[in-house]
């Protein structure tokens, strides 16, 4: 039965909305009335032969499809919670072999070995690098006369060259990686005349690249983070085709989301400009955890229910999708004291942003949160007079809470 709480055919996964807007009243008024509700679809409209999905509001409830994978499963169906409607049912199984669409225990071995990449140390010998390259793009972002794009002059790069150090892509071949993953995730945006088969030929093309690699670091072991994951042989390390896959999850969920996290967070700041006036001369620790907060860059994952249980109230049969709505989560009042309010110096701060914890709690956290302070202590020493232009342009996308393009200028 469709939800009372929302207008009927109300959908949170339908690109056109996430176009416009974060639908946080509805997400309000279900986190009041109806915390797990049912919203119903079309078969077929978003990939799958099912007649809708649950959609899960309340930040306890989020967090507990999260942290249950015995429950609720990210191999049946995916993560992703709408393809687009022409998709092959083959084409979505064949990304259960990503990480983030994997269960127990084949997760837990594959994220033993990749985890290897993101340890205090390995984040830490990035951190110089990263932190000149910071520096580097925000003063060539200062030479501009005139306003420009902050999406494409200042947040898309450090992402970029944070997943290419971190995995070894030399610099003439960044923009490819760049250019692939976002052909990748554009496929519901009419603007960039992006299809599905596209966006699978982009994917295929990062796979590719990366088993190139790794073959290659089996061949000749150098001393970085590929040979660490691929070089040996046995349960210990990757096998080409999944340091492939590995690679294909970085450019998305390393490199978009990050991206999106600081072209939310600066869109923040400029349109709060007492806490913009705050950081600057504060520079609170606490600041990247908030811009995450606010942003929410991945508007929802999915699970499938591998059996009959009863989340919030509602039974849950076995077989049925539930839409995890991270940005829901991250503004329910009953965790965050004025969830409404952009405030860098909240703490704690419980957010969901990184996921709801459990087996696919954000690998690359760290790196994130690093390349997020980096690139704002940059913005702030080089660009503190910075003004916004003109009004976000908004990615039409059925799951990621994205900016194409966010013109500023300096002050």
């Amino acid at each position: 039965m469709p939800c009372p709480a929302l207008p009927d055919g109300f959908d949170f996964t339908d690109p056109d909305l996430l176009h416009h807007r974060v639908p946080l009243p509805e997400f309000a008024e279900l986190r009041r009335v109806e915390p797990v509700c049912w919203v119903p679809q079309p078969a077929g409209l978003a990939g799958f032969q099912d007649e809708g999905y649950w959609a899960v509001t309340r930040h306890s409830d989020v967090k507990y499809v999260s942290t249950h994978p015995e429950l609720f499963s990210s191999y049946l169906n995916t993560a992703i919670i709408r393809f687009n409607e022409h998709i092959e049912r083959d084409s979505i199984d064949a990304q259960r072999f990503i990480l983030l669409n994997m269960d127990p225990p084949e997760h837990t071995r594959v994220r033993q070995i990749v985890q290897r990449g993101f340890t205090p140390r390995a984040i830490r010998a990035l951190e110089q690098r990263l932190r000149a390259r910071a520096h580097a793009i925000v003063e060539s972002a200062r030479a501009h006369t005139g306003p420009f794009d902050f999406v494409t002059q200042v947040a898309c790069e450090l992402p970029l060259q944070a997943i290419a150090e971190l995995i070894g892509v030399p610099q003439e071949d960044r923009d490819k990686i760049f250019d692939w993953s976002n052909k990748m995730i554009a496929y519901d945006d009419p603007e960039y005349a992006i299809t599905e088969e596209v966006g699978a030929e982009s994917a295929t093309e990062i796979i590719a690249y990366a088993m190139n690699m790794a073959a290659d670091r089996k061949r000749c072991p150098a001393h970085d983070i590929v040979t660490q994951l691929v070089a040996a042989e046995g349960d210990g390390n990757l096998s080409s085709d999944e340091f492939g896959f590995f690679v294909l999850m970085l450019a998305v969920a390393g490199n978009e989301t990050t991206r999106n996290a600081i072209t939310h967070g600066m869109h923040a700041f400029l349109t709060h400009p007492e806490q913009w006036e705050l950081y600057k001369r504060q520079r609170p620790a606490t600041a990247a955890e908030e811009i995450v907060r606010w942003a929410t860059p991945v508007a929802a994952f999915q699970r499938t229910a591998t059996q009959d249980t009863e989340l919030g109230g509602k039974r849950i049969r076995e077989g049925d999708r539930v839409g995890l709505f991270y940005a829901s989560a991250n503004h329910d009042p009953d965790v965050f004291d004025e969830p409404d309010a952009f405030d860098i110096t909240r703490d704690p701060n419980p957010h969901l942003g990184f996921g709801g914890g459990g087996p696919h709690y954000c690998l690359g956290k760290s790196l994130a949160v690093l390349e997020i302070d980096l690139i704002f202590n940059a913005i702030a020493d080089a660009m503190p007079g910075l003004t916004l232009v003109e009004d976000p342009r908004r990615l039409r996308s059925a799951w990621i809470n994205g900016v194409k393009e966010l013109r500023v200028r300096m002050g």
